[in-house]
């Protein structure tokens, strides 16, 4: 028995060695798959992250392992997160701005006389609205040249958008106008670098702000004032605007930008740049090769992933950058009224990349301006949009030069908004959702709100074929 006792114990304890061998067995295996996943993800990571660092890098060795086509950038692209290098190439300018010749103003030759509708006759029982109160009948009309014209083009009388007196009497000198905008404390102005003495006499550097913003830019970076009372932020002036004419600060900041020539009416030539920017090339170059050198009064870039209006709304609705519904109204209205998708056989895309706009202020570009302006106050923010239809309804009247997008991006250096904008109308799905959460504009956008003078109901959009994986 005792013999038997013994041997059992001996089996029991073999198999309770063996059992717990089993455990550790399978403690380490679950030990090892986690540690190797862990070692896995820390590679992926080291390898995206030496990637995109090789796509920043200014080693030219470095730059050349990046795949600037690979799915992992096309991905982030999308998310507007990539560090993707912008698509640059040189700018064909002059040499020295010093031996720039400015040439004599382009004469007006279709539109001789612009003048502008400040009052409507509904301002009577309601108060005034910035950009007016057009109908309809007056929308087309505005569209039919002729040698004088009047049209609505914002600035209504007591509707909004002052300027302080000191900065009234500065920008009276201003012929030649390098003008950016901040509103709603996006932004802080960015310096611009390589620009001339001779450009540095000859153009106003002009910041247009808010209230909101001049305040934000007051407790972050230094601002001078000069014995007039002027506020500057290095090179820029700071032109501050008053009673803000709209609810949407994207609306606001349509108004330095496309109506420059309304609120620096002196000007003879404007160069724009939104407030997130930092020119990198000197204005009178700018202004030699985009205008001056073709001939041309109006310049903007290609943009880099669309050629249609439809393909742009369409990035606008999967991006939520404003509701879908009245994104979907406007471009209905757009090809109701005839625009067509763009193809390959047309003279030139209508879809720019509106962050930059250069101009020589003719009667002609301050009416596309104005109306263009118009396009934006009764429909959506989203002006890229807007420029399209405007584009097609002047056809060729404007002497037009859309410029290559890889020399847009050679032109600036792009800063991030010290915070991301978003409303809630931009993620609205339907009418009813913007109606019950009183998500509706009240002092622009009322076209959307106003009963169309035809059916839309049987409109179908153009299919749209995405042609970047990014747009």
């Amino acid at each position: 028995m005792g013999r038997r006792s013994r041997g059992g114990d001996a089996a029991a304890a073999a198999a309770a060695k063996g059992e717990g061998m089993r455990v550790v067995w399978r403690k380490g295996a679950v030990r090892l798959v986690f540690v190797s996943a862990i070692a896995w993800a820390l590679l992926v990571l080291l390898s995206l992250a030496f990637h995109l660092w090789s796509c920043t890098s200014s080693v030219s060795f470095l730059s050349a392992l990046c795949k600037t086509d690979s799915k992992v950038l096309q991905v982030l692209d999308s998310m507007e997160v990539s560090s993707k290098p912008l698509h640059r190439c040189s700018i064909p300018v002059a040499d020295d701005p010093d031996a720039v010749v400015i040439p004599k103003r382009t004469p007006n030759a279709i539109v001789k006389k612009l003048s502008y509708i400040t009052v409507d006759k509904q301002d009577k029982d309601s108060p005034p609205l910035f950009g007016g109160r057009q109908n309809w009948k007056q929308r087309e009309e505005s569209f039919k040249l002729n040698a004088t014209m009047k049209v609505h083009c914002g600035f209504m009388k007591n509707s909004g958008a002052d300027m302080d007196d000191v900065d009234v009497e500065y920008i009276q000198k201003c012929k030649f106008v390098v003008a950016s905008g901040i509103f709603d404390g996006y932004d802080i102005p960015h310096q611009p670098s390589n620009i001339s003495l001779r450009s540095q006499k000859l153009f106003c550097f002009l910041m247009v702000v808010d209230e909101v913003s001049l305040d934000f830019i007051e407790k972050n970076v230094t601002v001078k004032v000069d014995s007039a009372g002027g506020k500057w932020v290095g090179i820029w002036r700071l032109v501050t605007l008053h009673r803000l004419p709209f609810d949407e600060p994207r609306r606001n900041g349509k108004v330095p930008k496309i109506l420059t020539h309304r609120l620096f009416p002196r000007a003879w030539y404007s160069i724009w740049i939104d407030g997130k920017m930092e020119l990198m090339v000197d204005p009178l170059l700018i202004l030699e090769r985009y205008l001056w050198r073709g001939k041309y009064t109006f310049a903007v870039a290609v943009h880099k992933h669309h050629r249609s209006i439809y393909e742009e709304g369409d990035a606008i609705k999967r991006r939520k950058r404003y509701a879908r519904p009245l994104v979907d109204l406007q471009m209905k209205i757009y090809y109701h009224e005839g625009m067509e998708p763009w193809d390959a056989n047309k003279r030139m895309p209508n879809i720019p990349e509106g962050a930059v706009l250069i101009r020589e202020h003719t009667t002609i570009a301050d009416l596309f301006s104005c109306l263009w302006f118009n396009e934006v106050n009764l429909f959506t923010p989203r002006d890229q949009l807007s420029f399209g239809y405007v584009v097609y309804r002047l056809g060729d009247t404007l002497r037009f030069f859309m410029f290559p997008n890889c020399e847009y991006n050679s032109l600036f250096i792009l800063h991030r908004h010290t915070r991301e904008h978003s409303s809630k109308v931009e993620w609205a799905k339907t009418i009813d959702e913007i109606v019950k959460k009183g998500l509706k504009e009240s002092r622009g956008g009322l076209g959307l709100w106003t009963p169309y003078p035809a059916d839309l109901s049987s409109v179908e959009l153009p299919a749209v074929k995405r042609t970047s994986q990014a747009g």
